[in-house]
């Protein structure tokens, strides 16, 4: 998790301007797993998982405001404090800045920790096998497509990044594949105000954040090493694209190889379908089904997972007191 965060840090740090605009903007964002963890997702995840949250940001000075539905959250780094809200009760809860560090350091402790006994058995498996270098490419394409989203006049530009072994082809090793599929507009200063306060909230955190997507984020990277190297390398290249992303759809899919194809084939039919009862029985089933399905896509990638990123709106102004505690509230 510290890596993850390390790399979102260094991007807030590169991409950021200084600026001392305030900015009001609504945003929506989806984030779908596919597979076991995606169906689980989807089971315990409610609306939000189904069909994304859509949050309202204001930033004016010290302050971010971010609501979404009954909650919010306010963030004032002169106090170094965060105000968790419940709009529906009209109260809120306070945590120090030194809180979250204890918590997350704690948290972060535990998955080291868990990370060191895992690389421990890999170790252990992988003494007699020689380590596998892997490189990253990446294709930046303009397509000449443009179209009106939310009121921006916008262009598309697909970013193509794969992650495989060193001088193999990614058809005869395998890996991982990044696609961003992103609308652009022309550059909205603004907005970077947002990404700003970001910047400067995490750096008082020591790179550490502690949203629940970001865990989960975590969690994919361990199970697809290639994920990380991709991310960063399109980091990297989005902080140079002219203009503001208005929707942004990443896919992370796992490519097979030619070798792991076939062995798939073989053993397409041979499990058994699973008739245990139970949370675990019908998650099973439901995998079970969508692996018998032939479908039509590519059987050589397998999407891993999607993120979606949508600007819905952005003003410049903000009124008097938009980042204020509201009117009686009473703390929890």
């Amino acid at each position: 998790m510290k890596r993850v965060f390390a790399c979102t840090l260094a991007l807030m740090i590169v991409v950021a301007a200084s600026l001392a605009a305030d900015v009001k903007t609504q945003q929506k964002d989806q984030m779908k797993f596919e597979g076991a963890l995606g169906t689980v997702v989807g089971l315990f995840g409610g609306k939000a998982a189904r069909e994304g949250v859509v949050d309202t940001v204001v930033v004016s000075g010290d302050r971010k405001l971010t609501t979404r539905e009954d909650s919010g959250q306010i963030v004032d780094l002169a106090e170094e404090k965060v105000y968790d809200l419940d709009l529906k009760n009209k109260t809120y809860k306070v945590t120090t800045f030194d809180e979250i560090r204890r918590r997350m350091q704690e948290a972060s402790a535990r998955a080291e920790k868990d990370q060191q006994r895992a690389e421990g058995r890999k170790e252990e498996k992988a003494q007699d096998k020689p380590q596998k270098e892997y490189q990253t490419d990446i294709d930046v394409k303009d397509t000449g497509q443009r179209k009106t989203l939310n009121g921006f006049d916008c262009h598309e530009v697909i970013t193509t990044i794969t992650v495989h072994e060193k001088d193999k082809p990614i058809e005869q090793s395998g890996g991982v594949v990044m696609s961003a599929d992103s609308w652009l507009a022309p550059r909205i200063p603004s907005l970077a105000e947002i990404t700003n306060f970001d910047r400067r909230y995490a750096q008082k955190l020591l790179g550490i954040d502690a949203a629940v997507a970001a865990q989960q984020m975590a969690t994919a990277m361990a199970m697809y090493p290639g994920m990380k190297d991709a991310l960063v390398k399109y980091q990297g290249s989005s902080a140079s694209t002219e203009g503001t992303a208005i929707l942004t759809t990443v896919t992370f899919a796992s490519a097979k190889s030619a070798e792991q194809v076939a062995n798939d084939e073989k053993a397409g039919n041979e499990q058994p379908a699973p008739t245990s009862g139970g949370l675990g029985g019908m998650l099973a089933k439901r995998l079970a089904r969508k692996k018998e399905d032939p479908g039509t896509g590519d059987k050589t990638h397998a999407t891993i997972m999607t993120m979606t990123h949508e600007v819905m709106s952005v003003s410049p102004s903000v009124e008097p007191g938009a980042v204020a505690m509201p009117a009686g509230f009473k703390q929890k």
